[in-house]
């Protein structure tokens, strides 16, 4: 990409959402629509954030020029938290050459799988030299064999620049060239998007978010074993009981682990059967061949899942599954950061941070800024997903480009989000003396114990003693060890209750934490098939 400058978003909180806002000359569309999400944001709030838009054009223009706003493109990468950056990977799955390549590498294979066919006479068996031809184009597709393409499109989804781009690669080589036009024949443009989109978005998943979310996962883990020890205090419905913050921590790793495993257990659909779905072109012309036969044989060669049963467009059902399941995984992932944003709040976390995170007024203060800004880029991609998963249940009667939007506006924001979590959670250190002081605050915690063994011994009037002891009085240790010594109970239970406090009264927390890599198992190994 070359030089480019760059403008920073005028709107309330808008800094803490997407940095800065590029004016990106790459043919590249994933940064820009990114981008485009963050203008439509601040769009909703007045001020100088309505004084930005960009064309409709391949390039971002802003309207005003502030000579505040010109940064160096090399400043703006020695940003960890540069779009750029954290989309890079995404943009080589989703990025308008990404398209092109899984558009060329279905209409090549087609021409392939038709030279297998005997009784489509017209296209030969191929050589083993032609084949090998005809693999290198899609081995050998780049960026530069992209502008190529770009050069013979008329729309941005012009999927004839594509046969005419074929034609060019294979002029010279006659036995390639006299078929080639077979590579779209009987088929739509959307038999060949279909496919193209389903092993974009399947690699997208596999090859990009997988590896994230693994890490988060991980991730998270890790915190779960290294804390295992720590006790503290129970926040999950008032000061209940004690637990220690590796379990905390691996409750959550547990439920990450879970939605992305079932992430990779949604099936890809895909369909090639014409106009209609019903393979009426293809039926007409070859009369005594199985085509739903060889349609199947065609998609499921792919990887994917074939689809008997479509109107021209495939239903993108798996696209509202992946969306829904992303969403709940990401829901997991808002509920961690508002927890940690909780516990460093109480003062249980501290943050090793720069002074930028310093609060105007108290300069003793550091903000969460990191944490609210991974936690904006999943609400984004919350309600990016859940509004394209509507539009796909009425799409079945249209030209149907949603699943690459999905892609775009669905796993980008949500890529951002893991990739920023993932460098602020190593900028958190437990504060182990914090900890320890609320539950010396809070012997309460015990009259659990206390009343599960006055059970067990089957004392007298257990609910009503245990309420007198706790109800709107302060509990400390004192208070306990007095209401224990008075119990009618073996000496080494009561002994044992003697002995017990809210550090150590915390049961099988920690052995559970240790083995949540355990418990995990397979959930960590993330892959759609």
């Amino acid at each position: 990409m070359e030089s480019v400058a760059f403008v920073r978003l005028r709107a309330p909180y808008m800094h803490r959402y997407s940095g800065f806002h590029p004016r990106i000359k790459s043919y590249s569309f994933l940064g820009r629509q990114y981008c485009n999400t963050a203008l439509t944001l601040a769009s909703t709030v007045p001020a100088r954030a309505r004084e930005l838009t960009c064309n409709a054009g391949s390039k971002m223009e802003p309207i005003y020029n502030d000579a505040n706003a010109e940064f160096s493109f090399e400043d703006w990468l020695s940003n960890p938290w540069d779009v750029g950056i954290m989309l890079d990977d995404l943009d080589k799955f989703c990025s308008d050459n990404a398209v092109m390549y899984y558009q060329i590498l279905v209409e090549v294979r087609w021409l392939l799988k038709l030279s297998e066919i005997p009784e489509v006479k017209e296209v030969p068996t191929f050589s083993q030299e032609t084949r090998a031809f005809l693999e290198n184009i899609i081995q050998d597709f780049n960026e530069d064999e992209a502008l190529e393409v770009k050069k013979k499109q008329q729309t941005n989804y012009d999927l004839k620049a594509v046969v005419y781009y074929l034609k060019q690669k294979c002029d010279g080589h006659s036995e390639v060239l006299e078929v080639l036009d077979f590579s779209h024949s009987m088929c739509t443009s959307e038999d060949i998007n279909n496919l193209a989109y389903g092993l974009l978005i399947k690699d997208t998943i596999n090859h990009v978010m997988f590896p994230v979310m693994a890490n988060l996962c991980k991730a998270l883990c890790a915190m779960a074993r290294n804390n295992a020890h720590i006790a503290m205090l129970s926040h999950s419905h008032g000061q209940a009981s004690g637990t220690t913050l590796g379990i905390e921590m691996a409750t959550f790793a547990f439920r990450l682990g879970y939605w992305a495993r079932r992430i990779s257990q949604v099936p890809i659909f895909g369909n090639f059967a014409g106009v209609v779905g019903k393979y009426n072109a293809y039926k007409f012309a070859y009369r005594d061949i199985d085509w739903p036969h060889v349609a199947q044989e065609f998609v499921t060669s792919f990887g994917l899942q074939f689809n008997p049963c479509t109107t021209q467009i495939e239903s993108h059902y798996h696209m509202v599954e992946l969306s829904d399941i992303l969403v709940n995984f990401n829901n997991v992932l808002v509920e961690f950061t508002d927890e940690v944003r909780r516990y460093i709040s109480l003062g249980y976390f501290e943050q090793m941070m720069k002074e930028e995170n310093e609060s105007y007024t108290m300069l003793y203060k550091l903000d969460p800024f990191d944490f609210a800004n991974s936690s904006c880029d999943l609400v984004t991609a919350k309600s990016c997903l859940s509004t394209i998963k509507k539009f796909i249940f009425t799409a079945h009667m249209k030209v149907d480009l949603t699943d690459i939007q999905v892609t775009r506006f669905g796993l980008a924001p949500s890529l951002m989000a893991y990739k920023k979590f993932l460098l602020v959670i190593e900028k958190i250190e437990v504060n182990e003396s914090r900890l320890a002081e609320d539950l010396e605050k809070n012997w309460v915690v015990l009259a659990e114990v206390i009343q599960t063994v006055m059970e067990r011994y089957n004392l007298p009037e257990q609910h009503e003693k245990l309420k007198e002891l706790t109800s709107g009085i302060y509990v400390d240790k004192e208070r306990i060890s007095s209401f224990i010594e008075n119990l009618d109970l073996p000496k080494e239970e009561k002994l044992y209750l003697l002995n017990l406090t809210p550090l150590s009264y915390i049961g099988e927390a920690e052995n559970l934490a240790k083995l949540i890599d355990e418990a995990l198992g397979s959930l960590l190994v993330f892959k759609i098939n």
